[in-house]
């Protein structure tokens, strides 16, 4: 489980990416890469991260779904997840 602080700032930061994505492309066709660098840095989308929905957790996440693969694991086998089933042959 992830750090709740972890979590928050993630938060925080796809808030910010949304607050100045039509700013920050705007500045991106005009050229102004001066403005562009006066951003805040979580601005940018690229310093965003996938994270579990259910536990934060930043690795094995499975963005189709938006979970981790433990979390996935867990709810196939309890069949909370429509349409997924445990392969069997």
């Amino acid at each position: 489980m992830a750090k709740e602080s972890m979590k928050a700032r993630e938060v925080k930061r796809a808030k910010m990416i949304a607050k100045y994505a039509a700013k920050r492309e705007a500045l991106k066709k005009a050229g102004d890469w001066a403005a562009l660098d006066k951003l805040p840095k979580n601005s940018s989308p690229c310093r965003a991260h996938n994270r579990c929905s259910l536990t934060g957790r930043p690795k094995g996440y499975m963005r189709y779904f938006g979970i981790s693969r433990i979390q996935f694991r867990e709810m196939a086998s309890q069949g909370l997840l429509p349409g997924v089933k445990k392969a069997s042959w």
